[in-house]
């Protein structure tokens, strides 16, 4: 049977104690089980006119929203009739008229392994909320579907506290939902009634492929499980006028610019040859965001083995030469990103700005990886302190 979700065992065995409560459930359209229903709808059926009230995050409820501060509004679920509220529009926490319609609030999101993803914050959000206004909170568990036996990157710096990190948590992080809103609630210290609905069948070292679940895009540009794959590093082209291949049918995969020398990159990166993956030249036209409508030359990562691949410091390697070799063409994005007016966003996203200056100044990466090693270490013991499940 594969991996069985958080959302399918509460629909199997829902706790007697939530049938008498006002329901709302935070999702998008990954919030399916393995026959492709929809969390609202298996809800529904299950607990009929239990469901109040509908949440929806960044990229909005049917997350058709392609971009960064693109924002959702408010809107009546055309299903259900009722509410769902934008959590990603007019504000990102939670107000008090938002949660006053339920008793319980349910999250089902699938979440990417990646610490700029929001979604982990808009739940960590929700949690906060509902400490302030007495309400409970479920997580129906969902794979990471960049495993949960590696963990990868420096751990955010509170100098780069954003929407986009508000935990000191490395870049590829290794838990799950579940496990994250433990961590957050536990040892952050949200404090708020929380119930978690596990897996069954999961284990550490599972990627997505490996679960038998479908892959539901959880944002318009992680169309595909190896998107995800590669995200945890190739997020960082968001921060800088190279293109991460939005606009491309193969975004973060595929990432390039004008300017680029790929012969130069390609002897920094020995030969094209990576742990794990092949990177393998590119050219590709944008159809929207950076470079629109013009030639780019870059490349493609091919993975070839999950489980040698570590994309974050794959894609600061590749980082540090594009921003080498191409001085003068080569640029750090300008604010605003995610609600940020003054700070660059490369050091929002990587987490740390003495990790972009060391790139800057063409600093050896081994060395700089070196740097962030012990608080990765802590992060490693504390993080296993809130695992739900073993390799």
């Amino acid at each position: 049977m594969g991996v069985q979700t958080g959302l399918e065992r509460f629909i199997e065995s829902p706790p007697k104690w939530i049938l008498g409560c006002r329901l709302g459930l935070l999702s998008n359209p990954a919030s399916v089980d393995r026959d492709f229903r929809h969390a609202r709808e298996l809800i529904n059926l299950k607990m009929p006119g239990r469901l109040a009230a509908l949440y929806s995050p960044q990229h909005g409820f049917f997350a058709e929203k392609q971009d960064n501060m693109i924002e959702s509004e408010d809107m009546i679920d055309p299903i259900l009739k009722i509410p769902v509220f934008s959590l990603y529009g007019q504000t990102r926490i939670p107000l008090k008229e938002m949660f006053d319609p339920i008793d319980v609030l349910i999250v089902d999101l699938q979440d990417v392994g990646t610490r700029v993803y929001t979604f982990i914050y808009t739940m960590s959000y929700c949690l906060e909320a509902a400490k302030k206004f007495g309400k409970k909170v479920v997580v129906l568990d969902r794979p990471n579907p960049v495993g949960g036996s590696v963990v990868e990157g420096n751990c955010l710096s509170s100098e780069c506290n954003s929407f986009v990190g508000r935990f000191p948590i490395p870049m590829r992080h290794g838990m799950t939902m579940g496990e994250l809103s433990l961590l957050f609630n536990n040892y952050y210290g949200t404090g708020c009634d929380l119930e978690i609905v596990k897996m069954k069948g999961w284990d550490r070292n599972m990627y997505f492929n490996d679960t038998g679940l479908p892959w539901i895009p959880p944002s318009p540009n992680l169309p595909t499980t190896m998107s995800a794959m590669v995200y945890p590093g190739q997020v960082l082209w968001e921060g800088t006028n190279v293109s991460e291949g939005r606009g491309t049918t193969q975004p973060f995969e595929i990432f390039g610019a004008p300017f680029i020398d790929t012969e130069k990159v390609l002897s920094d990166m020995g030969g094209g040859k990576l742990e794990g993956a092949i990177l393998r030249c590119n050219v590709f036209e944008p159809t929207s965001n950076k470079w629109k409508g013009t030639l780019c030359r870059g490349f493609q990562i091919h993975i070839t083995d999950p489980n040698k691949f570590n994309p974050y410091i794959t894609s600061v390697k590749l980082l540090k030469s594009v921003c080498f070799h191409h001085k003068g063409e080569f640029e750090w994005k300008q604010p605003p990103y995610e609600y940020e007016s003054k700070r660059l966003p490369i050091d929002l996203i990587i987490g740390d700005k003495e990790i972009r200056r060391r790139i800057e100044k063409n600093d050896d990466i081994d060395e700089i990886a070196g740097s962030w090693q012990d608080d990765l270490n802590e992060f490693i013991e504390i993080s296993k302190m809130f695992h739900l499940y073993h390799s």
